[in-house]
């Protein structure tokens, strides 16, 4: 049985952790993680196994995947998932690929940050800049809008993944510093 449990709270609801029910564990589900007590522990706490992915239900029932624990973060108290940013982003032309990952901020905790690939025939400059940041407030809720926006390669493992712990560590070192040369913020294009 999937159940949603909050990551904060550890109750079942409707957003959440997707996570399998252990008194009704399906005859597939792994045993443990072979040699890795703590990791087993860790997945199979509080009668759960934890998958590490977040969902929400709606009131028909069906789920919708917003993204992975690890990758969700909390912007002004809402929690942001990257997935539904970057699949905003990607609808408009001038984006090939995006990444986006929490960038420090004073007020907020944290604000989205994109990390774009440019689609060929666009210029990382100010001008497609300001249309990007233009077509993110144009789609997104005022708390889920990219506030800052970096046009870069996007550093990628073996397999192609996007290695987005390298990001969100280069974002915490940035802004240790001043303001990244490079980078674009929204209130530039108010």
């Amino acid at each position: 049985m999937v159940t949603l449990v909050d990551p904060v709270t550890g109750e079942p609801g409707n957003d959440g952790e997707v996570c399998l029910d252990l008194a009704h564990r399906p005859v597939t589900l792994m045993v443990a993680y072979h040699g890795d007590e703590e990791l087993t522990a860790t997945a199979m706490r509080d009668g759960y196994y934890h998958t590490g992915d977040i969902a929400s239900r709606d009131a028909d029932g069906y789920l919708t995947y917003v993204g992975r624990t690890d990758d969700v973060f909390k912007a002004s108290d809402y929690r942001v998932s990257p997935f539904a940013l970057e699949s905003v982003l990607l609808e408009h032309e001038a984006v090939a690929e995006a990444a986006v990952v929490p960038s420090p901020d004073p007020v907020r905790l944290a604000v989205p940050k994109a990390y774009v690939v440019l689609a060929p025939g666009w210029q990382a400059d100010e001008k497609t800049a300001a249309v990007i940041f233009a077509h993110s407030r144009e789609r997104l809720a005022p708390y889920l809008r990219v506030r800052r926006l970096d046009f870069a390669e996007l550093p990628r493992t073996i397999s192609g993944k996007i290695r987005r712990t390298e990001l969100r560590a280069a974002e915490r070192d940035k802004y240790a510093r001043a303001r990244p040369a490079g980078e674009y913020r929204e209130e530039d294009f108010r």
